[in-house]
């Protein structure tokens, strides 16, 4: 009998989060009905959904009309970029943002070039922090109408030094915003935003459900036709159970973050020391200790990365790529590549409230074997 699969790929959706699943049957039966009408089933409904912004911004430390819901984490991005430049146009035209931002935010910037605006990227170093003088520079340029930082990267796992960026926006009187997507629901996001996303699949909830957050007293406006819903910040009715879901989970792993940093981050340190003991020609990537506690990525030398990915699957593990050349564009992730590091045969592996320290060690001890096996069959061997 072959052993049961193994899900390692949290960093893209967390298996449901238990709470989620009762909040999101439970609302299935009261939250069908529009909130915006008059009507005993409309007002239920309006209940629900005050009742999930509200636990949501004091999960986040916001205010509760600060806090919007969006059909996605990436509708989230696309309005914190286009919202907050268009909200401050008469400033200027030039969005800052870092190499290794989600392409959800580079794309966004790629259309505010496009309709003649500019985009400034700040470099990282090896292990994809910052460069805090460059940002410094880049943000007090003339004309910079909003930055935008991620928090941790995505790919990697290196948390973002958010804290002196914001200072740094600050004293230029630009405006932050910051993708908190792999933070939210794991770790307190650092203060000194003025916008701010999540996605709530990163955390347990449901798909098709983002957070936008925009402080008050920050200038921005929406990029989207006028819409009368969610203060005017994004159109169209919401798939309120899954708002309702996203809250209640949000709230439980909120609750439940510390512990599973202390049960997760070890984990990782396990993985991070044993590939590179146990693996020839690897490279672990990221910052070693200023890390999310869940996610570690490597990179195998004279290996392809889909061959690796579905060599893993064919063994239980589902991981992802850091690297786009296991997609059809066939170039390397825009992460990596700022990184300057491997990014042939990329693996990231990013763990969960259900991953055990048994699923770890079983993906430890059968590693070695694949990529070697792979190797074999490209002819590469006496390594």
């Amino acid at each position: 009998m072959s052993a049961s699969p193994v899900y390692l790929d949290a960093a893209t959706a967390a298996p449901l989060h238990p709470v989620a699943r009762q909040a999101l049957l439970a609302a299935l039966d009261d939250g069908w009905a529009d909130p915006g009408r008059l009507y005993t089933q409309a007002r239920r409904a309006r209940q629900l959904l005050d009742a999930a912004r509200e636990a949501c911004a004091q999960t986040l430390g916001v205010r509760a009309d600060e806090l919007s819901f969006t059909p996605s984490g990436t509708t989230a991005a696309h309005s914190a970029v286009l919202g907050g430049l268009a909200g401050r146009r008469r400033v200027g035209a030039t969005l800052v943002h870092s190499a290794i931002e989600h392409s959800a935010v580079l794309h966004a910037a790629e259309r505010h070039v496009a309709a003649g605006g500019a985009a400034t990227s700040v470099p990282v170093d090896r292990l994809g922090r910052l460069d805090l003088d460059r940002w410094a520079a880049a943000v007090r340029a003339p004309g910079v109408a909003l930055a935008a930082l991620i928090a941790a990267s995505h790919e990697v796992g290196t948390l973002q030094p958010v804290p002196e960026a914001a200072r740094e926006c600050a004293e230029a009187g630009v405006p932050l915003y910051v993708d908190a997507a792999q933070l939210v629901g794991r770790a307190t996001v650092p203060a000194g935003w003025s916008v701010l996303t999540a996605s709530a699949h990163k955390w347990g909830g449901p798909p098709g459900v983002g957070l936008l957050v925009v402080r008050k007293g920050t200038r921005w406006e929406s990029p989207w036709p006028a819409d009368d819903r969610e203060a005017g910040r994004t159109p169209g009715a919401l798939n309120l159970p899954a708002v309702v879901a996203a809250a209640a989970s949000l709230r439980a792993a909120a609750a439940d973050a510390a512990a599973e940093a202390a049960r997760l981050t070890p984990l990782v340190a396990r993985i991070r020391a044993r590939v590179a003991a146990e693996v020839p020609d690897v490279e672990v990537v990221g910052d070693p200790d200023h890390r999310l506690p869940h996610l570690v990525t490597f990179s195998c030398l004279y290996v392809d990365g889909e061959a690796l990915l579905h060599a893993l699957d064919r063994r239980g593990f589902a991981v992802s790529s850091g690297s786009s050349c296991t997609s059809s564009t066939l170039r390397p992730s825009h992460v990596l590549e700022a990184m300057g590091v491997l990014s042939h045969g990329n693996v990231r592996v990013s763990l969960h409230r259900e991953t055990t320290e048994a699923d770890v060690e079983r993906f430890l001890t059968e590693l070695p074997g694949i990529v070697a096996g792979l190797r074999a069959e490209a002819g590469v061997v006496g390594l």
